[in-house]
């Protein structure tokens, strides 16, 4: 299984400073990729770990250029909120400055006021994830890509630089059913909420598994990503959740990720409050973060 780490983006530690160290030690100790996310903004009542939070692609592209191995990905960029062509051409170009080292993760957003802001609707997000989708490919593999569509039209022209990849991995994000049936049938893999680790997920990578048999593809090409939002907390909490407590806790609750399907993880302190805040102490933040890559190298025995 295959292990990542959240960048620090939300709060008082997402700063350069904090970023570079945190990307370096994590290629150092030989974690396979580092993750981002994205919140544009945070109404009143929102989570702390929302209120302040940088944009999903630029700090890749800024950890891009001090590292050479470990994969770059975004857990998620909401599409409805920007257009196909631009998000393709940002991705292509990450992927060309990093060498081919870009994991591209889509999602629909939840969040009223973003939709508001960015004029976005509401209203058929599902139905414009798979042209999207397409939208993407074409223009990352096309000499001369066009597109109409039933929600986006791209003339015929020239799009490049192309990608490194021959092709970028596309990751959903999403638990509604059809959201998980939609990840099986057209994306190379899924992402899982924050939230999803609260329950089984074998059901859903169950779902995914079924819906790309019935397309055709095989499922084992598949890659199922959970964000394990992690608080590291003292021993024998009472009615601990899950990925709270002591870094032995911890781990064996990533075991059971793992033997529930999942074949990649990363572990994101972002959302712990005691982190991901503007108010939290950013040196305290460091001194949990560096213990937690320390504890769960890839290469410690």
């Amino acid at each position: 299984m295959k292990l990542g780490v959240g960048l620090p983006v939300s709060g008082s530690w997402a700063t350069p400073d904090r970023i570079l160290p945190i990307a370096a030690r994590a290629e150092e100790l030989g974690y396979d990729s580092l993750w981002t996310f994205q919140r544009l903004l945070a109404p009143a009542g929102l989570a702390d770990q929302y209120r302040s939070v940088l944009d999903p692609l630029l700090p890749l592209a800024f950890v891009a250029a001090q590292t050479w191995r470990i994969r770059l990905g975004v857990a998620v960029v909401n599409l409805p909120f920007i257009s196909p062509v631009v998000v393709a051409k940002q991705l292509a170009t990450l992927d060309v400055l990093s060498s081919g080292r870009v994991d591209a993760g889509l999602g629909t957003g939840w969040q009223a006021e973003e939709f508001t802001a960015t004029g976005a609707s509401l209203h058929d997000r599902g139905a414009r994830v798979a042209e999207y989708v397409s939208v993407v490919r074409t223009l990352w593999t096309e000499k001369w890509p066009e597109h109409a569509g039933r929600f986006y039209q791209v003339p015929r022209a020239e799009f490049a630089p192309k990608p490194v990849q021959p092709r970028i991995p596309v990751l959903l994000g999403g638990t509604a059913p059809a959201a998980l049936r939609r990840a099986g049938r057209i994306a190379d893999g899924w992402i899982s909420s924050s939230s999803a680790t609260r329950q089984d997920v074998r059901p859903m990578i169950q779902l995914i598994r079924e819906a790309a048999e019935q397309e055709g593809r095989d499922p084992e090409t598949l890659r199922f990503i959970c964000r394990c939002a992690i608080r590291v907390r003292e021993a024998g909490q009472a009615d601990r959740p899950p990925l709270t407590g002591s870094l032995a806790e911890i781990r064996g609750d990533l075991e059971r990720l793992a033997e529930q399907g999942m074949t990649e993880l990363f572990l994101d302190l972002n959302f712990d409050p005691r982190i991901g805040s503007p108010d939290a102490d950013p040196q305290v933040s460091m001194r949990i973060a560096e213990e937690v890559l320390d504890a769960f190298s890839p290469g410690r025995e």
